[in-house]
């Protein structure tokens, strides 16, 4: 901690992240910043369905975080913009001036190694690989949650209770609220294997309350509880994430259920020139097997990342089987270059395919094809410091039969550009 001046390195942002606030060093404040510059242009927009669209994200993200004792108070408002579209905006866009972030914790020792942290406000929340619960980071706006969170911590376990309402953004200033849509409470343990925290499992259960879920089924209210495994470890050459979750309720007062199964695996060549590292992603996600029985069995992935399968992300993980290999190679210690290649399948040749906030992209009653599509992206990356990164992309999307059968069937293609400062 930059409480002990051993631990500083004379870095220009430590004078920042530790102001301290009375002689014992108790009670210190931490801030910092983020600022993000993000353009984005595409061509056949939904394969062709909807018009060409470019634009620039920008997003400020100061905080401040005060420490007194055992107790915290964290701060964030963001300061978010689109431009360069006519499009309307969606709630990943842009929210003018808002509050981000804005919680409280205490800190309660438990035991001799252990301590119960117990937390109310808005934040930012992820779980384990971010599958069903995460930021939305990628997007022009992050998703943050308001409620509650009680989290016991010690040097090998870690169990998190939550009760957390999504808010919902606007292009408004200070208009963002808590959904009255959407509600999701669980509980998420993780058991670590190794001190270092690089290997172990989880396990959770998530509830769901979504009023006005949309299926291609129908649309109707959703009550869905979730309870799943992950296994994860990383010796610092192999890595690997194991996933799977059952998924069980009522939809439309009709009882549901539904499934997903994912894996990641990867090998870094660390004594290699350029140091490569391959890994393969796959994922096999239930959808539904008849629109006319009032049954439901998609998979609602609930919070999933923004910018789930890479830059370019057109439909999202219900009812889908992907296989996602890739390739990396480091030709500087601060310069990343990656190649992606992706295949997309329907599970369920009766269903449609989702957008990943939710909504449906196109109806599965028209085809009976199973193939979506497949997609290649190239992405670099510049660490130029360590509060300064530039990131490109360039990404295509070749339509399968299922989208011919369907609607338009032009390749989309996205470039992207961003710049970020954060410290």
């Amino acid at each position: 901690m930059l409480s002990n001046p051993a631990n500083r390195t004379g870095r220009w942002t430590e004078g920042f992240k530790y102001i301290s606030l009375n002689d014992t060093g108790t009670a210190y404040l931490t801030t910092g910043v983020e600022a993000r510059i993000r353009f984005e242009s595409y061509r056949n927009v939904n394969w062709g369905s909807s018009p060409d669209d470019s634009y620039v994200w920008t997003r400020l993200m100061p905080f401040a975080d005060v420490h007194l004792g055992n107790f915290r108070v964290f701060f964030q408002p963001i300061s978010s913009a689109i431009s360069g579209t006519d499009r309307p905006k969606g709630p990943a866009d842009t929210t003018a001036t808002d509050v981000l972030q804005a919680f409280a914790d205490v800190e309660i020792p438990v035991e001799s190694n252990g301590s119960l942290r117990l937390s109310v406000g808005r934040k930012l929340v992820s779980f384990g690989s971010g599958r069903f619960i995460d930021r939305r980071y990628g997007t022009g706006v992050p998703l943050p949650f308001d409620g509650f969170e009680a989290v016991y911590a010690s040097s090998v376990n870690q169990l998190s209770g939550f009760y957390l309402y999504p808010v919902d953004t606007g292009p408004g200033t200070f208009n963002d609220h808590r959904s009255h849509q959407k509600a999701v409470w669980g509980v998420y343990a993780t058991h670590w294997l190794g001190p270092q925290r690089l290997d172990g499992f989880d396990f959770y259960w998530i509830g769901l309350r979504d009023d006005r879920a949309v299926f291609d089924q129908s649309t109707g209210r959703q009550l869905a509880q979730t309870v799943g495994s992950r296994l994860f470890a990383d010796d610092g050459a192999w890595h690997w994430n194991i996933e799977g979750a059952l998924q069980f309720g009522t939809f439309a007062g009709h009882r549901s259920r539904a499934w997903g199964y994912g894996v990641e695996a990867g090998y870094r060549f660390r004594d290699a020139r350029l140091r490569p590292e391959v890994s393969l992603t796959a994922d096999i996600v239930s959808g539904d097997d008849d629109p006319d029985d009032p049954r439901l069995e998609t998979l609602n992935p609930l919070f999933p990342n923004g910018k789930y399968f890479g830059a370019l992300s057109p439909i999202g993980p219900r009812n889908l089987i992907h296989v996602r290999p890739s390739v990396s190679v480091y030709p500087g210690r601060d310069v990343a270059l990656s190649l992606t290649a992706v295949g997309y399948w329907r599970e369920s040749t009766a269903d449609g395919i989702y957008a990943i906030p939710g909504f449906l992209v196109r109806s599965g009653r028209q085809s009976s094809a199973r193939f979506i599509g497949k997609e290649l992206e190239a992405a670099a990356s510049w660490q130029v410091t360590p509060e300064l990164n530039l990131a490109s992309s360039l990404s295509a999307f070749v339509p399968g039969q299922f989208v011919r059968d369907t609607g338009p069937a032009h390749t989309i293609t996205m470039v992207g550009f961003q710049a970020m400062y954060r410290f």
